[in-house]
């Protein structure tokens, strides 16, 4: 079981964690929920050794202290990370980034059965193993760098925000995955930003508010909890879905506290609604002002009156571009009339008469030749000493 007592973590003299306790068992999947800038990942790198703040606290695996030692050693005691933003080497094969994953020695002597573990937990990196890595999808570039961590074989798995980035459909195939993987024996501390999906797969749960562990429970009582709905859930407290709500830091007379916020959805006006005409029949309006003497296609209803009461000087200079836009468009749209039925009469003989029928649009094809990328990569043998 890896527990963590009293854990404190500061960048400089700002405060990242506040003695935050939690424990994750073998075979348990438990969730941090928290807004951003709560002190998750931080959480998540401190235990793993990689924090570049100040830490002090306790951290046990089995009861073996962690706190002192390395990252590797971190590592080879059976505690491993998966980062947020996945941290595969792109330029490296997809077998290539799983053998990295048992480099170290304990993991290194069951490399063989690890690597057919993680093949058979995700078939796809199966098909995929000479590919490089930064050509694949972002949800296979997960389930790499998620397969990389099962490599060095760890009795504690991390994870920091693995649905970033990732579709629904990904994200639900995903968190089944995660399932498999706790299934396996191994214990997953989970820190995601979908709290549904999350709340769903997991055993347990904490609360982690302004640096500090506000509350513990079950995964099914905090999923079915009015202030963790309204917070993480997006559910009202009569059951309804919000617009948008969150855990915003509130002072009181010198005193930090929580607040539930909840935020009022704002009328919406149409366009039409704001200036008080309909803005299909003002753009006809300055397209037909646009053509001078040409008369307009459709009568509008928008008198000159109207125009100028509603027109300020933002509108007005839209107006301007659009009468510009119009006067352009049937210059054009003549000339290229009258190119074409010149361009057509010349290429006919000069002895027969031009008939209308003789007078066709002359049409030119382009073809442009492809353009090809090569990327070559040197073969070699891929040691590790």
């Amino acid at each position: 079981m890896l527990e963590v007592s009293n854990l404190s973590a500061f960048y400089g003299k700002h405060p990242a964690l506040q003695d935050v306790s939690l424990r994750v068992g073998l075979g348990e999947i438990v969730v941090i929920l928290g807004a951003n800038g709560a002190g998750k990942s931080t959480l998540l790198r401190a235990i793993s050794g990689i924090c570049e703040g100040k830490v002090n606290g306790n951290v046990t695996l089995n009861l073996a202290p962690l706190a002192e030692l390395s990252p590797d050693q971190i590592v080879e005691h059976g505690v491993a990370l998966v980062p947020e933003g996945r941290g595969i080497f792109g330029d490296l094969t997809v077998k290539e980034n799983l053998l990295l994953g048992a480099y170290l020695n304990q993991a290194r002597r069951d490399e063989s059965t690890n690597f057919d573990r993680v093949l058979q937990l995700f078939p796809k990196l199966r098909e995929r193993q000479g590919q490089v890595a930064h050509t694949m999808s972002g949800g296979e570039q997960q389930m790499l760098a998620i397969g990389r961590a099962m490599m060095s074989a760890p009795q504690i798995l991390m994870l920091d925000e693995p649905s970033l980035g990732l579709s629904p459909l990904l994200c639900k195939e995903l968190f089944q995955n995660l399932v498999t993987v706790k299934k396996l024996g191994i214990g997953i501390l989970l820190v995601e930003q979908n709290a549904k999906q999350s709340l769903a797969i997991a055993d347990r749960g904490y609360l982690l508010e302004n640096t500090r562990i506000k509350h513990e429970d079950t995964a099914a009582r905090l999923a079915t909890d009015p202030a963790v709905q309204k917070a993480y859930l997006g559910v009202g407290s009569n059951g309804a879905h919000t617009t948008k709500t969150n855990i915003v830091p509130v002072q009181s007379n010198g005193v930090q506290a929580s607040s539930l916020v909840e935020a009022r959805p704002q009328p919406r006006y149409t366009a039409n609604q704001q200036i008080g005409l309909n803005i299909e029949d003002l753009v006809q309006h300055a397209s037909a002002t646009s053509a001078d003497s040409m008369p307009a296609t459709k009568p509008t209803s928008v008198t000159q009156a109207q125009v100028d009461r509603v027109v300020t000087p933002r509108l007005g200079a839209v107006l301007e571009e659009i009468e510009l836009a119009a006067k352009n468009a049937r210059t054009r749209s003549a000339m290229q009339r009258t190119t074409v039925t010149t361009t057509a009469k010349s290429i006919a003989s000069p002895s027969s008469p031009t008939t209308a029928s003789d007078v066709k649009p002359l049409v030119i094809e382009i073809y442009r030749r492809p353009r090809v990328q090569v990327f070559r990569r040197r073969d070699g043998d891929f040691e590790r000493k």
